[in-house]
């Protein structure tokens, strides 16, 4: 059965190829601010973040080591697949099996501890395009037997909303995609082999999202980044309240499906108009926790801790603020909760949504 995506083709002006993004170089607006770690004991599960080498950033082992070390006590990580280092001589649907591999082979560096404990891409997320149907059975076991200790699942990037300039995942997703047929089968094959799906969408296409996790309750959902709200962005800024509103009610929906858990992170990124890549200095972790933690605790009083996981999201959230910043603004965040609930806020949830074997 053939795909139903195509790949987003991104030209020059003069129609040549060009690369998706050129990523600036912040690092010296980011060195304007530094901190002292917050409860620099606590242990902590990094939920979400890559490892690539684009155009104007490489951000591979040990510049992700660097931050992970940076004063925080980063026992594990969750590697998600960020559309780098596909195979160039398989079928295309095979593809992504290249990225799982090199992922792999990142896990097996730091566990030797060469450049510290931290175990990175402890649980491993790939990409997989499930529109292919049941044929895609044939990539899922081959990432699996490529990585057997630490594969957990794969991520579809099915974002999708009627303001075209929103529309920036690598392929070109139609409307309705979740509950296509194609996709649904491509999708039955994740929950019979103990895979969980990561889904990243915009708010509007929650309620799609509960459809799908009441139809397969057996496949875990880990929702990327508190479901995608694009409330301050130029289509819905206008109405950011009407907007916002209609996030938390799908949100609320989405709670009644015990599969979905919910990565409390992603807010830096840019293109969700928060603005703090836009600040003449970076925010203080004070400053990121007054903007962020509204909507991280509505998902945390929504979900629960123990469906809620802190994520990093680097090196996307890195436009707008620092590692250690990130993780002293979570951890201001946490505050008011239980000694339990924190923990399960920054290492349980995520070891039991992906089945990881951390120590403490």
């Amino acid at each position: 059965m053939p795909s139903i995506l195509q790949v987003r083709q991104h030209k020059n002006p003069d129609g040549t190829p060009a690369p998706a993004h050129v990523l600036k170089d912040n690092s010296a607006w980011r060195a304007l601010h530094r901190e002292e770690i917050i409860e620099p004991e606590r242990p902590i599960i990094d939920a979400h973040h890559h490892l690539w080498d684009k155009p104007g950033q490489t951000y591979l082992i040990r510049e992700f080591l660097a931050d992970a070390q940076s004063g925080h006590n980063i026992k594990g990580t969750v590697y998600i697949e960020g559309g780098s280092y596909y195979g160039k001589s398989v079928p295309e649907m095979m593809k992504h099996l290249g990225e799982v591999e090199f992922a792999n082979g990142m896990a097996a560096v730091a566990d030797s501890q060469a450049y510290g404990t931290t175990l990175v891409a402890s649980g491993i997320v790939g990409g997989a395009d499930l529109t292919f149907g049941a044929e895609i059975a044939e990539l899922l076991d081959a990432q699996a037997a490529s990585a057997p200790k630490r594969y957990r699942g794969i991520r579809l990037i099915t974002k999708w909303d009627a303001d075209e300039a929103l529309n920036n995942s690598r392929y070109v997703i139609p409307p309705g995609l979740l509950s296509h047929p194609q996709f649904l089968a491509g999708y039955a094959q994740l929950g019979v082999r103990g895979l969980s799906f990561d889904a990243m969408v915009y708010h509007p296409q929650l309620l799609e999202l509960a459809e799908l996790a009441r139809a397969f309750p057996e496949t875990t959902i880990n929702l990327n980044h508190i479901g995608g709200l694009i409330a301050k962005t130029r289509t819905y800024l206008s109405h950011e309240a009407e907007a916002t509103q209609q996030w938390q009610a799908s949100m609320r929906e989405l709670a009644r499906c015990p599969n979905v858990f919910v990565k409390l992170g992603g807010l830096g990124m840019p293109y969700l108009g928060f603005g703090m890549n836009a600040l003449e200095r970076p925010a203080d972790s004070k400053k990121l926790a007054e903007v962020w933690g509204p909507y991280f605790n509505f998902c945390i009083e929504t979900f629960g801790p123990e469906r809620c996981m802190f994520e990093s999201n680097f090196p996307p959230d890195r436009d707008s603020v620092e590692y250690h910043v990130v993780w002293n603004a979570f951890k201001r965040i946490a505050m008011p909760y239980t000694s339990d609930e924190k923990h399960a806020l920054f290492f349980d949830t995520a070891a039991k949504a992906y089945r990881l074997k951390v120590s403490l």
